[in-house]
């Protein structure tokens, strides 16, 4: 008969290696928003106070609030929690390693009922490199800040505060003036995020407008960034199409792909909502699948070497939801920041991306072919301009497009983005 030894990791190490596992500050933001939203919450708020050193960051909800009991197990690495089907949390460790990939102390303070008390809990990383324990402190009341536990005064929810911030304010001198305008710009990077990732919860269309969910940074509320700019009337939807995948039981999961074609630069309402459409990785980049599990994005452009990266394709979007129950099949990382299309759904993928890829290239290539006002088709396309006096048509911008591709990426093969919007405003001289 076998006999067994338990064999405890290293808390020092263990805690440590799990710093590493690949978020950055704004999807370790949006993982603790995810409880909050599972917790029910209709008001979320993540607050950058302090300064220099003694800066901390704030995430605030006033959803259900947790026990003394279940705070403790929501502080284990590798929670037993039970998620539901509709719950954003998956794995049990989003708490605790999104939160110390930022800092090294993370207090929590959480209140189930208004008249109940406010149960806090800690990990600090200095006191476990210290005790190399799996010792879950309860600090004193007296040490406890008060920005901690002010949120909780007169409402039910949960506290989560970040202090130490050593990966956040990785400056020589945290205390400077570099260092504080870099925290300003991590909380705009951050409410840039979340109105991405959550977008559909903001809106309320994850429950066809029965719930909203506010998000605020410093008080300021989070817009809603809709990837597929569906506001904009000459964005082009596309037929819904559903992907069958086998499953091992026999069974079939489902895979809802919605495509959809972007206006070009001169059918947007207004340049300001071309340069929002634009997305936080700009035009070329944010092409591609945009993959939500339970309505949360997951993924943000990218054609997981389905196909490659291409100007010419950048109005072409792709919502994926995946099939709910069967997230395990797309290989969804802790971080909840990608996937791995599985092999049995490329080929179907990649038919649907052709598609979709050449509408939108169409569409890029309609925009640079503008003709001035009296002037007559050319074979390639509208001439874009006629010759004085002789009535000669000029140069076609279609029918000559290789001369000036070539010409202009050679003077500007260095800087895309400036060389197609180059393009774009060539074209658009001669509206």
């Amino acid at each position: 008969m076998s006999r067994f030894v338990t064999v405890l990791p290293s808390a020092r190490k263990l805690m440590d290696s799990l710093r590493d596992i690949g978020y950055d500050l704004p999807s370790a933001v949006a993982d603790l928003v995810d409880n909050s939203i599972d917790a029910g919450a209709e008001n979320v708020g993540i607050t950058f106070g302090g300064e220099g050193s003694e800066a901390w960051v704030r995430i605030t909800d006033d959803g259900m609030g947790m026990t003394p009991g279940e705070l403790d197990e929501a502080m284990r690495y590798g929670s037993e929690r039970t998620y539901s089907s509709s719950a954003l949390g998956h794995f049990g460790l989003g708490l605790k390693t999104g939160s110390l990939s930022q800092c090294r102390r993370l207090t929590v303070a959480s209140r189930r009922r208004l008249k109940g008390r406010i149960a806090v809990r800690r990990w600090d990383l200095d006191v476990v490199a210290e005790r190399d324990s799996w010792d879950l402190e309860t600090p004193p009341r007296s040490e406890l800040p008060r920005h901690l536990l002010e949120p909780l005064q007169e409402s039910t929810g949960t506290v989560v505060l970040w202090e130490n911030l050593d990966r956040i304010l990785a400056f020589r001198n945290p205390d400077g003036a570099a260092a504080r305008r870099a925290l300003e710009s991590m909380a705009a990077e951050v409410a840039t995020h979340l109105g991405m990732v959550f977008h559909r919860f903001i809106t309320g269309e994850w429950t066809g407008g029965e719930a909203f969910v506010n998000i605020a940074v410093n008080d300021a509320a989070v817009t809603a960034w809709d990837p597929f700019v569906r506001e904009e009337q000459r964005t082009k939807v596309l037929r819904r199409q559903t992907i069958k995948l086998p499953l091992e039981d026999g069974r079939t999961a489902k895979l809802r792909v919605s495509p959809f074609v972007l206006p070009a630069q001169n059918e947007f309402s207004s340049p300001e909502a071309h340069q929002l459409a634009a997305g936080p990785s700009r035009w070329n980049r944010q092409q591609g699948f945009y993959v939500y599990r339970r309505d949360r994005l997951i993924q943000s452009g990218g054609w997981n070497r389905i196909r490659t990266l291409d100007e010419h394709a950048k109005l072409a979007r792709i919502a994926i939801d995946l099939p709910l129950g069967h997230e395990d099949l797309f290989g969804i990382n802790v971080a909840k920041m990608s996937i791995v299309i599985p092999e049995v759904a490329r080929p179907p993928l990649r038919t649907i991306a052709s598609a979709v890829v050449q509408e939108a290239q169409r569409k890029y290539r309609d925009q640079l072919d503008v003709a001035p006002p009296g002037t007559e088709p050319s074979r390639g396309g509208k001439s874009l301009s006629m010759a004085s006096g002789g009535g000669e048509r000029g140069p076609s911008l279609s029918g000559d497009w290789p001369l000036i591709l070539r010409t202009v990426n050679e003077a500007l093969r260095d800087d895309p983005g400036r060389r197609d919007d180059l393009l774009v405003r060539l074209a658009n001289a001669f509206d």
